[in-house]
């Protein structure tokens, strides 16, 4: 059976999510918008009644881009990178409430200590909470600055044991070059991670790439905007760009 075929065969237990701020506001806006929101929960809902256990990695940049502060000189970069993830556990919260609300069981988990809202980030019980059905919102990354969400989605990816990373993106996959700016460009059906970091493809930072090659947790790069799409990738069918190990 070829990777391909073997892909298209397949059906994720555990699955890592990662939704950027963006998902929660309209493009180019900042906050969260109520249609947003209820899009993007709809369709982790939908992700969730297929029957695999859903981990979700959510970033923070509708609410404050930390790196833009910091790089303008006003905010020194480890504090503009908490107050980035304080901006994700906001963003945690509120798509908790609306899983919630819509029957969808749930829990934030944070790796900065904020009991009165959030339970702390343990791998055991992130786990028994995956294994009982709930999705669970990683919130505030790693907890540490200098690390991107997509470093964080990676590592947790990688400590709960996840099949895939689904990295949800406003593109349908990943391409040669950046097809805004060049028509030529072509989209990637899969490559390995080692095509992808020689060749410094967008999919994620290359630390978030090197840690899904060194512990085979392959990478899904696809368009969240298209309904159910998320579930679609969950039930294992063909959609954006597989990063695959060799």
């Amino acid at each position: 059976m070829t990777h391909d075929e073997s892909r298209a065969a397949l059906r994720f237990r555990r699955v890592l999510l990662k939704v950027s701020g963006e998902s929660f506001c309209k493009p180019g806006a900042f906050g969260i918008d109520p249609a947003e929101l209820d899009s993007i929960a709809s369709e982790i809902r939908q992700a969730s009644l297929a029957g695999g256990q859903l981990a979700v990695v959510v970033g923070g940049g509708n609410i404050i881009r930390g790196a833009e502060l910091a790089a303008q000189g006003h905010i020194h970069q480890a504090t503009a990178d908490h107050m980035g993830m304080l901006g994700t556990v906001i963003n945690g919260l509120a798509l908790k409430e609306k899983l919630v609300s819509m029957g969808t069981d749930c829990r934030v988990m944070s790796a900065i200590e904020i009991r009165a809202v959030a339970e702390p980030f343990i791998r055991g019980r992130a786990i028994r909470h995956l294994e009982k059905g709930r999705v669970v919102v990683l919130a505030a990354g790693t907890g540490n600055p200098f690390f991107t969400t997509d470093t964080c989605a990676a590592l947790r990816a990688a400590e709960l044991g996840c099949d895939v990373l689904l990295k949800a993106t406003k593109v349908d996959g990943v391409y040669t070059a950046d097809p805004k700016k060049d028509p030529a460009a072509t989209r990637y059906e899969s490559l390995t991670f080692a095509q992808a970091i020689d060749q410094r493809l967008k999919v994620m930072d290359m630390s978030a790439l090197d840690l899904c090659e060194k512990h085979r947790v392959p990478v899904v790069v696809f368009d969240f905007k298209k309904r159910g799409n998320i579930a679609r990738v969950v039930a294992g069918e063909r959609v954006g760009t597989l990063v695959h190990p060799v």
